[in-house]
C-alpha cells in the first residue's frame, strides 16, 4: 500500500459508489483497514447533514471533470469528525473516454 504525507481515495461507478482505492493516509483519517474501507459506499465518508455538499461537487466533477480546492467534514469510523481541505477530485476516465469512477487527493486534513 503506497504511504504519502496526502490521502487519495477512488470509488467506482456502482448506483452508490463503493470506495475501491486508497493510500494508508486516508486510511489513518478515517481509522479503518483497507478491507473496511474498500467495501464501504462512499457517501458514508460525510454526515447526512453534509451530504448535499457532497452531492453537489460529485455532480460538478462529472459535469466538468474535476474540481479544485474542495472542503468539507468527514467523519471517521470512531465518530471523530474532520475537515478535508485542498482537496481535487476528479473523474476517472480511460483514454477512451469510458467512465470508472471518481477519485479524490485530500491535500490536508484537521480535527473539527
Amino acid at each position: 500500500m503506497l504511504s504519502a504525507p496526502f490521502g487519495v481515495v477512488s470509488h467506482g461507478t456502482e448506483a452508490d459508489p463503493i470506495f475501491n482505492y486508497t493510500y494508508r493516509r486516508a486510511l489513518e483519517l478515517f481509522e479503518m483497514d483497507r478491507d473496511s474501507f474498500i467495501r464501504l459506499p462512499s457517501c458514508l465518508s460525510a454526515e447526512s447533514v453534509n451530504q448535499e455538499k457532497r452531492g453537489k461537487a460529485l455532480h460538478e466533477v462529472s459535469q466538468q471533470g474535476y474540481v479544485q480546492h474542495y472542503s468539507g467534514i468527514r467523519i471517521a469510523s470512531s465518530g471523530r469528525r474532520f475537515w478535508i481541505r485542498d482537496t481535487t477530485i476528479w473523474n476517472l476516465v480511460t483514454p477512451d473516454g469510458e467512465f470508472h469512477g471518481q477519485a479524490a487527493l485530500i491535500g490536508s486534513a484537521v480535527d473539527v
